[in-house]
């Protein structure tokens, strides 16, 4: 083994001059690339979304309703893009086909094509309509043209509004949002499962993965409807909902704080624990990956918004409803971008060490190129481009102004 190794170094060191140490000639190159690393942060985008409005169905959390429409819109518009990043790293996407045609049940990849049908289809598309029934009844009867048309073929023949059909739509639409609460677990944690089913890793092979990943998704989905709901309102020229605001601000306080402590709890047990791994990932931590894991993932994405959103729940009544306001914007954007570090650091972190654990690889974007900066980017702001669409079509300016159909729920954007 060790003459291996030593050849390997020196083949390694005369042609690959980015690797430092000892690596197999299979490490030299990183090949989860950007797309890995966009997947689940898109889908953990997702899941918490909805995490937020099932809050309002099914925990009966009042106070959120003004963004329960945004939340729903905003996962649906994240899912529609949740699966491309994984056909453009294919390079074949009319491959995916064969996971759905010719399902392996061992195959986390296969599990997802149909957890990711499930969702879009008996959850979160069924929850939209029954959640919007009404109002597509009311504006095809209201807005002409096309537009009118759209909304008449989006009732799907249902047109009754009636109290007990009213009453129907609210106790099925309790039911879905029950039922989609382990699937978006479900959709998000088999991601972390994946990585954390591979032992040979050791940055990867840790049950703790699969929650760690739940956890981050709920945060960052939080995180985004507090962006979104603030930049729409500005946007639109409208004051806020404090309560609304305060409130999404509790519960993403409560949820980083509950991320941080599970990913804290991993680092713990690694360190006392000091298996023969310990050593290489002190390095990778300390040296490659330290201004994404100690700078921007720990220090910027999870210490700064848990001193700032701390502070608005010890102070709140001392602290101006405008600096509030500003605290969470700003918190929000930290810990999105933090949850985006913490994916880089999994995904491209667990490829820069060498399973001998005794070398290193370095990892260099391009900027064109199926896996380059470009492509990454676009996949980024496309489902804020559909979200944009959403927006126009469902949650239109002119309306935002009319009471909810159901009850005490409203369109407050």
């Amino acid at each position: 083994m060790n003459s291996f190794l030593f050849l390997a170094q020196l083949g390694v060191e005369t042609a690959a001059p980015h690797v430092e140490g000892f690596a197999y000639p299979n490490e030299q190159h990183v090949l989860w690339s950007i797309l890995i690393v966009i997947y689940p942060y898109i889908t953990g985008l997702v899941a918490g979304a909805f995490i937020m409005a099932s809050l309002v169905k099914v925990f009966n959390v009042r106070a959120l309703a003004p963004v329960y429409r945004l939340a729903l819109l905003t996962a649906l518009a994240f899912l529609i893009c949740a699966p491309m990043p994984l056909l453009l790293h294919l390079g074949h996407p009319e491959r995916c086909l064969q996971v759905m045609m010719t399902p392996h049940l061992s195959s986390p990849m296969a599990m997802f094509g149909f957890v990711y049908a499930w969702y879009i289809m008996a959850v979160l598309l069924l929850e939209l309509w029954l959640e919007y029934r009404h109002d597509f009844v009311r504006w095809g009867q209201t807005e002409p043209g096309l537009q009118g048309a759209l909304y008449r073929l989006l009732t799907l023949g249902a047109r009754d509004v009636s109290p007990e059909a009213l009453k129907f739509d609210e106790k099925l639409s309790s039911i879905v949002t029950l039922i989609g609460i382990p699937s978006a677990f479900l959709l998000h944690g088999y991601v972390g499962f994946i990585f954390g089913s591979i032992k040979a890793n050791p940055w990867w092979g840790n049950v703790l993965m699969p929650v760690i990943f739940i956890f981050s998704a709920i945060v960052s989905g939080i995180a985004l409807c507090v962006f979104i709901y603030t930049e729409l309102n500005w946007f639109r020229g409208r004051e806020v909902d404090d309560e609304c605001l305060d409130e999404m601000g509790k519960f993403l306080f409560y949820a980083l704080l509950l991320d941080f402590s599970i990913e804290g709890l991993d680092w713990l047990h690694r360190l006392y624990s000091a298996d023969e791994s310990i050593h290489v990932l002190k390095q990778l931590a300390a040296g490659k990956l330290f201004n994404t894991m100690l700078v921007g993932q720990l220090f910027c994405g999870t210490l700064i918004p848990l001193l700032l959103l701390g502070s608005t729940q010890v102070f709140r009544q001392q602290i101006p409803r405008f600096v509030r306001r500003r605290i969470y914007y700003f918190s929000a954007l930290l810990i999105m971008a933090g949850v985006l570090l913490m994916r880089w650091n999994v995904v491209i972190g667990g490829q820069l060490f060498s399973k001998s654990l005794r070398g290193f690889t370095t990892f260099k974007f391009e900027l064109a190129g199926q896996e380059g900066w470009l492509v990454g980017l676009t996949l980024m702001v496309l489902p804020y481009l559909i979200l944009w669409l959403f927006l126009r079509v469902f949650l239109p300016a002119k309306y935002d102004k009319v009471g909810h159909s159901q009850g005490p729920l409203h369109s407050a954007v």
